[in-house]
């Protein structure tokens, strides 16, 4: 079967020092599988910094991804800022392809007052030539759009799988925590997680769940979807059925904790995640 790889939301809090190669040291050491890059204030790796990190992680089996910064609209009404937005996205990709990282996640943008379609467009537009350039540059990093958490915010499970129908090289990010922080706390069960991966596997093939990114925490949630992000077990967060389902589904790719206490529950995900895939029975949702 595929394999999940669990990780944190960058640098372990009992990381030694700060850096993001003391952040992979430590990750080896708990026994976790990846980490995601956060850039999200600003790009701020150098490239020789970005090559070393990269092949201390292939010699230590450590995956990576990135975060974009959170500073980005592609539908923005000022011109400047969707210029802006596609230079970070851009940036990130670059830094985390030189560090070899697998695959760049960001929130593409907001609605304002526009119609979802319209938005669609112009994210479908904007994120098509970033893509082009990247290709350009023979930058195969993977493009992932997330699910956000709040209904202003571009960025259903529909529209971003959508996006990677219609767009070569762009794939989803999905972030279980703000699809059921979005749904004001629905979107909660074993069998709304099963849904949510038969759409991804109908939409895009079964190739995509091998490879797939993701985000897990805990999460407080109000009227206007997310508010912050919480421990696991102090939350209404099943994570326990969003585990099952991976494992149900066969799914393989990066589950990227981003609790407050980042390695805590990186740890309780994999523990959970090892269990449950020692006492399943086969993958029965896998064909």
């Amino acid at each position: 079967m595929d394999i999940v790889r669990i990780g944190t939301a960058g640098i372990p809090l009992g990381a030694q020092p700060r850096t993001s190669l003391g952040g992979v040291r430590k990750l080896v050491e708990l026994g976790l599988d990846c980490m995601e890059l956060e850039f999200v204030r600003s790009v701020h790796m150098k490239e020789q910094a970005a090559k070393e990190l990269r092949a201390f992680c292939e010699e230590s089996k450590i995956e990576l991804t990135v975060h974009a910064p959170y500073y980005i609209n592609l539908n923005s009404r000022e011109p400047e800022k969707v210029e802006a937005s596609k230079v970070r996205i851009l940036k990130a990709a670059r830094i985390g392809w030189l560090a070899g990282a697998k695959s760049v996640t960001f929130h593409a943008a907001y609605y304002h007052d526009d119609e979802h379609e319209h938005v669609f467009e112009k994210v479908k537009q904007e994120l098509a030539q970033i893509r082009q350039i990247l290709d350009d540059e023979e930058n195969h990093i993977r493009l992932c759009p997330e699910t956000t958490g709040s209904p202003s915010q571009f960025g259903t499970i529909e529209e971003i799988v959508r996006l990677s129908v219609e767009i070569p090289g762009v794939y989803p990010c999905i972030d279980f925590s703000h699809l059921h922080a979005r749904s004001q706390g629905a979107l909660n069960t074993y069998e709304e997680f099963c849904q949510v991966l038969e759409h991804v596997k109908d939409r895009l093939g079964r190739s995509a769940l091998d490879h797939l990114h993701m985000h897990l925490s805990g999460i407080e949630y109000g009227a206007k979807g997310e508010k912050k992000h919480l421990i696991l077990p102090e939350s209404d967060m099943n994570y326990q059925a969003v585990l099952q389902a991976l494992v149900d589904y066969n799914v393989g790719g990066w589950l990227i904790c981003e609790s407050p206490n980042l390695e805590e529950d990186a740890l309780l995900l994999k523990h959970e995640y090892i269990q449950i895939t020692n006492n399943n029975k086969g993958g029965i949702k896998n064909g």
